[in-house]
């Protein structure tokens, strides 16, 4: 009777429901280490009831990229520099969250989150910032290079950076103890510095973020007013 009941209560399967549980797994053991097996056993479930929301692992990436791209909505309407600051903070902060999902945004078949940001994106640099086609894209690369690659060299590095730079000082010292400063003034400049005062990944990126908006900026000033953006025509 027990069993019977709880049964009974068990949280119904759907696809929202088996990404998500896709996605969490991954933050905890790295996408490579995801399996419909190990999926199924979070879910209670056998690993055939998987198959009937997903076909395939390649199917369950792309709703778990849409999972994290759902988590970085921006607001428009205050002009395109609050936006796309917004925008790229959301979404660094979003590949902190979810690091295995770092080089895979842009990967698969994109779903409704996924498409609902890409146009967002575009609109944005089309009709707030006033950009043409050609100009708009372009910014939305040079951005995108910047927020998934420092992401990825977020991931790479080590989360104390000064502590991890003092462990090579220490290192190249042992190794070389009569010629480092000599040979490396530059590098055991950057040691010493780190740990004096820290490297802070946030103050950095929005560093570097600050640097691309002021260029953007330029670029935008540039643009003629004839090729200002406008919505395209819906196509019939």
């Amino acid at each position: 009777m027990a069993q019977e009941v709880q049964a009974g209560r068990r949280i119904r399967l759907n696809r929202d429901r088996v990404v998500r549980a896709a996605a969490a797994l991954a933050d905890e053991g790295g996408f490579d280490h995801l399996s419909m097996r190990k999926l199924a056993e979070k879910l209670d479930v056998v690993p055939m009831a998987l198959y009937k929301h997903v076909a395939n692992k390649e199917e369950l990436l792309d709703g778990m990229v849409d999972v994290v791209f759902g988590e970085v909505e921006f607001s428009t309407g205050d002009g395109w520099r609050p936006a796309m600051r917004e925008r790229a903070t959301k979404m660094r902060q979003a590949l902190v969250r979810h690091p295995w999902a770092v080089g895979r945004m842009e990967t698969g078949m994109p779903g409704p989150a996924n498409l609902r940001h890409h146009n967002a994106t575009m609109g944005c640099l089309r009709v707030e910032a006033g950009f043409s086609f050609r100009a708009a894209v372009h910014t939305y690369s040079v951005m995108d290079s910047y927020i998934y690659g420092f992401a990825l060299q977020e991931k790479s590095l080590a989360p104390d950076l000064a502590e991890e730079a003092e462990t090579r000082l220490q290192k190249l010292e042992e190794e070389h103890p009569t010629t480092p400063a000599d040979e490396y003034p530059y590098l055991m400049e950057v040691a010493a510095e780190l740990g004096k005062y820290g490297y802070d990944y946030t103050e950095e990126f929005e560093f570097g973020l600050d640097l691309i908006l002021d260029g953007i900026e330029r670029l935008r000033r540039r643009e003629p007013a004839s090729t200002r953006g406008k919505k395209p025509a819906a196509k019939r």
